[in-house]
């Protein structure tokens, strides 16, 4: 259990960290791993829903990584459209 929450702290951060590379915003260390986890699980949840994923684990894994790296671009995104 412990180390499926420090994976999905990494794979969630690495993930994150791209998506902030990819977007262009500056949000931190903290907040990437923020964006990299709820990301993962907010996307896993809508792929779920609509029958198109089984959802990622919270295990490093590939789909973890990208699903993690999409929703977090996808956070962002959403972030920005309700600053401007």
């Amino acid at each position: 259990m412990i180390g499926s929450f420090l994976a999905a702290i990494i794979v969630g951060g690495i993930a994150g960290w791209l998506a902030e590379k990819v977007m262009k915003s500056d949000m931190g260390v903290l907040m990437n791993i923020i964006l990299g986890v709820v990301g993962a699980i907010v996307l896993s949840l809508i792929l779920r829903l609509t029958g198109l994923g089984s959802g990622a684990s919270a295990t490093f894994s590939w789909e973890y990584l990208i699903v993690g790296f999409v929703g977090a671009c996808l956070l962002i995104f959403i972030v920005r459209l309700f600053r401007r």
